[in-house]
Order: C-alpha cells, then sequence, then structure tokens
C-alpha cells in the first residue's frame, strides 16, 4: 500500500467508494466521476503505478477481475458494448499512479469516438520501420 495513493485509501476502506466487486487480488468500483453512467475502474488490490509494475500473477487476476466485471457492466446499464482502456503513466492521462483499468459503457447516442481517434498524427511507417519496430518489442517480450 502507499499511503498517499487515493485507491490505496479506497482498497483500505478509508475512502469510501461504491464497490461492486472485490476478491482477494482485485477491487472493482463505480469511477466518481464517470465518462457515461456505470464507468468502473478495476484495481489491483497491492500497489503498483504502472501496468509495468504488475507481476505476472496480479495482472492475470485482474484481468480476471475485468473478464467478470464487464459483461456485468453492460447488463447493469443495458449497454451496447464497451471501451475498455489503462492509461499507463502521467503522458498517456494517467491521474492516479495505481495500475486502473477504466471500463466505459458504451451506447449508440454517446458520441465516442474509437480509440484510433485519440491520435491525429499517425505515423507513415515502411515496412523495414515496422519490422525494426516488430523485432525489438519481440526481443523484450
Amino acid at each position: 500500500m502507499s499511503d498517499d495513493c487515493i485507491f490505496c485509501a479506497i482498497i483500505e476502506g478509508d475512502i469510501p467508494a461504491r464497490v461492486v466487486y472485490e476478491d482477494e487480488d482485485a477491487l472493482a468500483f463505480l469511477d466518481a466521476n464517470p465518462l457515461a453512467k456505470g464507468h468502473t475502474l478495476v484495481i489491483p488490490k497491492n500497489h503498483h503505478e504502472r501496468i509495468n509494475d504488475l507481476p505476472e500473477d496480479e495482472a492475470m487476476a485482474m484481468y480476471a477481475a475485468l473478464d467478470r466485471i464487464v459483461p456485468a457492466v453492460e447488463v447493469a446499464v443495458d449497454a451496447d458494448a464497451t471501451t475498455v482502456a489503462f492509461n499507463n503513466g502521467k503522458l498517456a492521462g494517467q491521474e492516479v499512479p495505481h495500475v486502473h483499468g477504466h471500463v466505459v459503457p458504451r451506447f449508440p447516442e454517446d458520441g465516442g469516438r474509437p480509440i484510433h481517434a485519440l491520435f491525429d498524427d499517425r505515423p507513415d511507417l515502411s515496412d523495414e520501420e515496422l519490422d525494426d519496430v516488430a523485432a525489438e518489442i519481440d526481443q523484450r517480450s
């Protein structure tokens, strides 16, 4: 736990939250500033700032919680779909330095866009550049 983390305080029960799921590894609760009705956050109970910091077993446990929460949220708010996203690091928009997945219900009239709409200037990479990037990722994974 981190003493200055709002999500750790929620896990400890020091800050109230509308908890919708809990197991020994993960906690899910409604976002206090929702993007849509039913917007839910899923977090690991152990404090880790970024996905890169999560041990594999905790990442798997968090994904298992997401696997339960996504359909539950869709049914609960009669959503046609959900966007599931992680902001991994400050530059990516992560505001709370504790890993958390957003489950945002989507509706026909929400005006929301796909993740591809986040970027105005996409790189025009050659096949060689794509091969190089793929090789670098493969080498490090």
